[in-house]
Order: C-alpha cells, then sequence, then structure tokens
C-alpha cells in the first residue's frame, strides 16, 4: 500500500508548461518507469541498516549553521542542499520527521544565502551556477512536499527565494540554451545545463511557473553535446564522450518532459556499455556524481534496466560504505560522497517529488 507521502510526491509530479508528455506506464515498447513498478527486495535488511549508518554519520557531521566541515567545499551550498535531500529521502521534512531538525538547519541555511537577485552562493570554488542549482532542486522539493502546512512563514520564505532562483535560471540561459559556471548568459556546458534543468522541473513540480522556451532551448542544446556513440561531451564544441556527464545528458532529456526517443536510447546504452556498477573503481573520478544521475536515468527507463541496475549500485554502495557509516569521496568530501550515496540508496521509498513522472 502506498504510504500519504507517495501520493502527493505522484500527485505533485507533472510536467512543464506546455509540454505533451505520454505516459511512461504505456509505452510503445512495454517498458515502464519505476516510480509505479516497484521491484520484490528492493531494500533489503542489509541496505536499510546501510542507510541508517549512513544517515547517522551524515547528521553528526552537520554544523549549528546547516554546513558541513570538509575544507574548500564545508560551507557550499550544494553540499547542504544534496545531505538535505538525503535526509528527506528518509521521510523527514523541515521540523518533522527523525532528521527533521537538520533538513530545518540545511533549509535556512539555503535562505540566508539566498541574495536579492535570486542567486544562492556560500562559499563556492567552482563557479556558483552547481550550488545554486543543487539549491533551487532542494526549496523545489521542500516546498512541492509542504506547501499549505507546518511553518507558515519558513513556507513563504522558501516560496520567495525559490521564485527569484528560477527567475534567475531563466534570464541566464546563454544563446545556445544552456548554462555554465557563472549567472551570465555567456557560456554553456552539459553537466551545469542538467542541474538547471532538474532545478526547473523541481519548481515546475511544486507549481511555479517554467518557461516551456527556456526548457525547449535547454533540450537543443543537450542534444548537440551528444555523439555519435551515445554518450554527451562536455559541450557543444567536438569532444570526447564521459560515462558521468552522459548520465547527466540523458537525466536532462527525461527531465525535460521527453520519454521515448532516439537520443534516449542511445544514451542508455552508452550507459550500460560504459558505467555498469562492478566495473569501474569506486574512487574513479565523478564516481557519485554519475552514479547519482545513472541510477535516476535507469529508474526513470524502468524495466529490464531498473531491475538490472539496481541491485548492483545498491549493492556496490553497501560494499564501499566506510566503517564509520561514511563514503568517502576524494574530490568533494566525504559529506557530499555520503549524501550521494544515501540519496541513491533511498530512492526505492520514492519520497522526491523529482523522481516521480
Amino acid at each position: 500500500m502506498r504510504t500519504t507521502r507517495t501520493l502527493l510526491c505522484v500527485a505533485l509530479a507533472a510536467g512543464f508548461a506546455g509540454a505533451a508528455e505520454p505516459d511512461p506506464d504505456a509505452r510503445p515498447d512495454g517498458t515502464r518507469s519505476a516510480a509505479n513498478q516497484p521491484l520484490d527486495r528492493e531494500i533489503t535488511p542489509e541496505s536499510a541498516r546501510s542507510i541508517d549508518r549512513g544517515l547517522e554519520w551524515l547528521a553528526s557531521q552537520q554544523l549549528e549553521d546547516g554546513s558541513f566541515p570538509g575544507g574548500r567545499y564545508g560551507r557550499n551550498v550544494a553540499v547542504v542542499s544534496l545531505a538535505s535531500l538525503a535526509f528527506m529521502s528518509e521521510g523527514s521534512m523541515p521540523g518533522r520527521g527523525r532528521y527533521g531538525e537538520h533538513v530545518r538547519r540545511g533549509l535556512e541555511f539555503i535562505l540566508e544565502h539566498s541574495a536579492d537577485s535570486g542567486l544562492i552562493s556560500a562559499e563556492a570554488s567552482h563557479g556558483p551556477m552547481y550550488g545554486h542549482g543543487f539549491a533551487t532542486l532542494f526549496l523545489g522539493e521542500v516546498y512541492g512536499m509542504t506547501a499549505g502546512g507546518g511553518d507558515t512563514r519558513l513556507a513563504e520564505r522558501t516560496h520567495e527565494a525559490l521564485v527569484k532562483a528560477v527567475r534567475l535560471i531563466e534570464q541566464t540561459q546563454n544563446e545556445e540554451g544552456g548554462w555554465r559556471y557563472n549567472p551570465v548568459p555567456f557560456d554553456a556546458d552539459v553537466s551545469v545545463t542538467i542541474c538547471l534543468v532538474m532545478a526547473l522541473r523541481s519548481a515546475r513540480n511544486a507549481g511555479l511557473e517554467v518557461s516551456s522556451e527556456v526548457i525547449d532551448k535547454a533540450v537543443e542544446y543537450v542534444r548537440r553535446c551528444q555523439n555519435p556513440d551515445g554518450g554527451f561531451r562536455y559541450q557543444a564544441e567536438m569532444g570526447a564522450s564521459a560515462w558521468p556527464r552522459s548520465a547527466a545528458g540523458v537525466a536532462s532529456l527525461y527531465y525535460a518532459g521527453i520519454y521515448e526517443d532516439d537520443a534516449l536510447e542511445r544514451g542508455l546504452r552508452y550507459l550500460e556499455a560504459t558505467a555498469r556498477p562492478g566495473g569501474m573503481p569506486v574512487h574513479r573520478p565523478h564516481y557519485h556524481y554519475g552514479h547519482y544521475y545513472a541510477v535516476q536515468c535507469m529508474f526513470l527507463a524502468g524495466g529490464d534496466r531498473w531491475a538490472s541496475w539496481w541491485p548492483a549500485i545498491r549493492d556496490e554502495l553497501i560494499t564501499n560504505q566506510s566503517g564509520d557509516g561514511s563514503w568517502e569521496d576524494r574530490s568533494v568530501g566525504s559529506a557530499y560522497g555520503t549524501a550521494m550515496s544515501l540519496i541513491i540508496l533511498q530512492m526505492p521509498n520514492r519520497y522526491l517529488p523529482i523522481f516521480q513522472k
């Protein structure tokens, strides 16, 4: 039986304004999104214990202001947002649930770092638009799951920051249709672009008006970044495919409301050939980033792809969890690696609206 929260998530999950989306539960090829088609034993006793240990470690690391220690990325809004989404994936919301206080702290941190321009940024060493995209996604998920309930003033502040954040994204799209590190419409890459497409999808799910023209242009940009092998290059100019950004590219098409397309099929085949769990070192660059998107691709693809991919990434993450409950990420830090791993492992909960159709 579905929980009330799951039904709420399904009800909130709608396509972008003006998009005519086919029902993924009625695809001509018979495949189905995993959103409403759970596998047997998606969550095992082992994965449940792993999740509990990871959540406890992540909660123990959060500082009073909502941020996390971790060198140059400790106060990055992306890390705070992803950690908060990991707590929400367990079922907690601001001020409610086992980790409700941790989500509330994270939300306060994001709101405190939301400028009048709409930009959400704290200490960022790699360009603020990455963090802005993840922070906008977090605000969209919070607002979508709590609008009409809880702290009214907090909901108003969340809505105000979310609206400003979305407008900034719309206003800084470049002529190609993408975005890059800074909130100016000069350059673009597929990695930042998917962060912002996903943020816009979350905001639309939560009831905000999002420009369909912006989404259409973003889709065209992503399409131009796909190589003949099905993978995606970093920018529209010539370049090699790589599996992490290819996962981001496929995910961006799904979140733009595209469910049946040759570009999707070629991208999924590329991921199956190059990124299958168990076939690469876990300390490979962008491991957590890539699998965060790849598992979403397979979840949305559904069918045999989800049935094959999910147990493999679940068991690989369990095996590589550290003794203290964290997951190491040598590039960004353990708070980031742990948050990403927990979001992946808790996808079968189906609590976050963004993972629904």
